[in-house]
């Protein structure tokens, strides 16, 4: 019987075929990129905590009957773990199709066009077309906020703008309310953002939002373009500070 490896230890595993050494306690995402393995999120994002709501990033693990969630599981010695199958692949595809079809997505029209991860994850997937049928929901624009807007028809419940104002901002302005198709994102007690008495106007929400959900006021179409480089050197500042 093997014995538990212990904090801090090297481990080694296999990743796609590939001998994967790297430090207990990792989580298979952590080890595939510092490899330069691909696997495809939309609700991760370093320097946040971690949420695996969106499950793109599930993976094979041999000897698991499910599928799981590499943002979230930690490596373990002797972990036998496949990123890329055509069962993978076609349970990604499905899971794209099916936040474009949930909420109305128009990219011609929208000011993220061109720099938008939800629209580059289609691509990317090799999406032409969804097979479920669209739900058209009739969502409102927030434009209450004198320097921001958000846009609930483009929100796909990634909850980043919700972790960055409570775990970098620390003004939990943010949060969801509803559950499943119903769900949403709300400001304070449901009310106009605009009308926050929290909010401090620092636009860390916008700049991590991967679509058009979350914009700065007065951008045309195509021109919304995110700023996430602040947020691992942020994180990393109050590591050290602490």
């Amino acid at each position: 019987m093997t014995s538990a490896v212990s904090s801090g230890e090297s481990i080694t595993l296999k990743i796609d075929d590939k001998d994967i050494s790297c430090r207990s306690g990792e989580t298979i995402l952590a080890v595939a990129r510092e490899n330069n393995i691909d696997i495809p999120t939309l609700c991760f994002m370093e320097g946040l905590s971690v949420w695996g709501g969106c499950r793109l990033c599930l993976v094979e693990v041999a000897g698991s009957p499910k599928l799981q969630a590499a943002c979230a599981t930690v490596c373990t010695e002797g972990m036998n773990v496949v990123t890329a199958s055509p069962r993978l692949k076609e349970y990604r595809k499905m899971i794209v199709e099916m936040l474009f079809a949930e909420r109305n997505h128009v990219c011609s029209v929208c000011v993220s066009n061109g720099h938008c991860e939800l629209q580059d994850m289609a691509v990317k997937l090799e999406i032409d077309h969804v097979r479920f049928p669209y739900r058209y929901p009739h969502l409102q624009v927030d434009n209450s906020h004198d320097r921001a807007r958000m846009d609930h028809n483009r929100c796909i419940l990634c909850t980043r703008c919700v972790r960055v104002c409570a775990e970098i901002e620390g003004a939990h302005t943010k949060d969801v309310k509803g559950r499943g198709v119903l769900a949403a994102i709300i400001h304070d007690l449901d009310q106009p953002w605009g009308e926050s008495e929290t909010c401090t106007s620092c636009g860390k929400c916008v700049n991590v939002c991967p679509t058009g959900a979350l914009t700065h006021r007065g951008t045309a179409v195509g021109e919304m373009q995110k700023k996430t480089d602040f947020l691992p050197y942020l994180t990393l500042m109050r590591r050290t500070e602490s």
